[in-house]
């Protein structure tokens, strides 16, 4: 492992750890939204990024298909699949 400048060296799994949502980039994705929710998100292990990309799928996924956009796979879609549930069930 390299350790330069006086920088800690960094694991996977830490390195994972910084990456993956929490509650507070839920909420700035999603804005307000009930603990199940947030906890179903969580566990899928996304990061922020991709929780961004699904929730722009939900919300424009003919405009992102249009663009000639492949459809999203894995935790992408698996968060896609969590938010549509979610917004199902509200009505």
């Amino acid at each position: 492992m390299l350790v330069s400048a006086g920088l800690e060296p960094h694991t996977a799994s830490a390195m994972e750890d910084a990456m993956t949502l929490t509650p507070e980039d839920i909420g700035a994705v999603l804005g307000p939204t009930d603990e199940t929710l947030v906890n179903d998100l969580i566990q899928t292990g996304a990061t922020r990024e991709e929780l961004a990309e699904a929730w722009a799928w939900v919300n424009s996924d003919e405009a992102l298909l249009n663009e000639g956009r492949r459809p999203p796979s894995g935790r992408v879609a698996q968060l896609i699949e969590i938010i549509a549930v979610d917004e199902d069930e509200e009505f």
